[in-house]
């Protein structure tokens, strides 16, 4: 969106306010189609569960990768109108619950549905088989995560050498193990990543089919990085070492899926805030805004991101801090940023704010969260 877009719109609902782009969300989804045609994209709903984005991307012909029972019912309603038939097989084909530790109440719920879900260790598969038997199963496994701005391999994922045994323990059990995960870790700028992991993957199927389980799934999981900054890879360099990988490792009928999240919606939005106050400190001018770390810009806190603040208004730079609002010595947006001078009252705004920022906004210090406004939807 334009500059004048989004003044319009903060003028209209006021700031601090979220603006969401849905027709960035679309082209984002087309990019990833093109680059990875042989891969079927479950966005991550826990990167922004807004259920706006979410009936875009359904629309789109998105799949949907959910970690809680709330995110799976944000799903659920765009199905809901569906012949039953036709609502469960949209669950078995586009929806897996990639969380692979699940409170038993969860699995209950689950159950009915009879949806893929995601597991890493012993105790997990027997909550599986006492709460929800009806469940396809997909193991997760451990892979290297090195060059990720978010490991993830620590939390989650069985070694290699362990994969074998429990998918023959989960046979044994009378479930099904239906596909391989990993996850290389988020905002991933190391291709060697993937390489790794999707040779891990083939590697631990073919010790699977060789003791007569041939697993059909292979899930590459997220990852995939958005344009924060010019050191971000190419996607489309990243897609070509992915399918000769692919087309090398895994023979026709193998199903693949991947789990974007950051990478379909971040830079689909931008916040417009307000400058609150302003003050002099060490030397050079503090800005006050109306939004916060614990609200838009909590990804700096839970996502390790920065979001450089830029201006409508001109003139020559100059070298000064943002603060949010709350009164919090945490609430440092940025101490070296480069603004011209500016007024209280003044807008600014950040871009590609979409994924993992108003998702995880709180209501610290009484402070509503942003509102947010969608367009081109």
């Amino acid at each position: 969106m334009n500059t004048r877009q989004l003044q319009a719109i903060a003028r209209e609902h006021g700031t601090p306010v979220v603006v969401i782009d849905h027709e960035t969300i679309r082209r984002n989804f087309r990019r990833f189609r093109r680059a990875l045609p042989k891969v079927q994209p479950y966005y991550a709903v826990k990167a922004n569960p807004a259920p706006e984005i979410v009936e875009t991307l359904f629309r789109a012909g998105a799949s949907f990768d959910v970690a809680s029972f709330p995110e799976f019912l944000t799903v659920y309603e765009n199905i809901r109108h569906l012949p039953a038939q036709e609502r469960q097989q949209f669950i078995w084909d586009k929806i897996v619950y990639a969380n692979p530790i699940k409170p038993r109440e969860t699995l209950q719920q689950l159950d009915q549905y009879k949806p893929l879900v995601t597991y890493d260790n012993l105790d997990e598969l027997k909550k599986i088989q006492a709460h929800a038997p009806n469940a396809g199963l997909v193991l997760r496994l451990r892979v290297p995560n090195t060059g990720s701005l978010v490991e993830l391999s620590s939390k989650f994922g069985c070694e290699p050498a362990e994969a074998l045994d429990l998918i023959l323990r989960s046979f044994g059990a009378g479930l099904v193990v239906e596909g391989i995960s990993f996850h290389v870790g988020s905002q991933c700028i190391n291709d060697d990543n993937y390489i790794s992991a999707l040779n891990i993957a083939a590697e631990v199927m073919g010790e699977a089919k060789a003791h007569g389980h041939e697993i059909k799934i292979v899930d590459i999981g997220g990852g995939f990085p958005a344009p924060y900054h010019s050191l971000v890879p190419s996607f489309e360099k990243l897609a070509r070492k992915l399918n000769a990988e692919i087309d090398r490792l895994f023979p026709t009928g193998v199903e693949v899926l991947a789990e974007p999240g950051r990478f379909m919606v971040a830079s689909a939005a931008t916040l417009v805030a307000r400058i609150i106050g302003r003050a002099r400190r060490d030397g050079k001018t503090s800005y006050y805004i109306d939004d916060s770390v614990y609200h838009t810009f909590s990804g700096m806190i839970f996502d390790h991101c920065a979001y450089p603040i830029k201006s409508f208004r001109r003139g020559v730079k100059q070298v000064c801090s943002v603060f949010g609002q709350t009164c919090d010595g945490l609430d440092t947006i940025s101490q070296s940023e480069e603004l011209p001078p500016l007024e209280i009252d003044d807008l600014i705004y950040a871009e590609n704010i979409g994924a993992y920022s108003n998702a995880s906004a709180t209501t610290f210090n009484g402070f509503p969260p942003a509102k947010v406004v969608h367009v081109n939807r």
